[in-house]
């Protein structure tokens, strides 16, 4: 599904249909069933969006900022100029560890 408040055009989100809090909740089939679904959702995207890039990724916990309590992936699109310094991708989470 597309996230209510995507970060950029063609934010999605993998979510299981049990019911589990984060991603280290489901079953190693589940687990697996839902980065499967990460791939085939990719070329659907780069066809509709024409991404340069993609972060793909998981908030599991309070304090890695996980807000919905329900295991969920995003898959989001990235493009050329969207941030103006995107070197260390993910790593930006925690601002003064993004530079190395």
């Amino acid at each position: 599904m597309f996230d209510t408040y995507p970060v950029s055009p063609g934010h999605s989100l993998i979510l299981p249909l049990r019911h589990a809090e984060t991603i280290w909740d489901l079953s190693a089939e589940e687990f697996d069933a839902c980065f499967r679904l990460v791939r085939e959702l990719k070329p659907i995207l780069e066809a509709r969006f024409k991404p340069d890039a993609f972060n793909v990724g998981a908030n599991c916990g309070e304090a890695a900022g996980q807000s919905v309590w329900h295991a969920h992936i995003h898959v989001i699109p990235r493009y050329k100029g969207d941030n103006p310094n995107p070197r260390g991708g993910v790593r930006n989470v925690i601002p003064l560890k993004a530079k190395y």
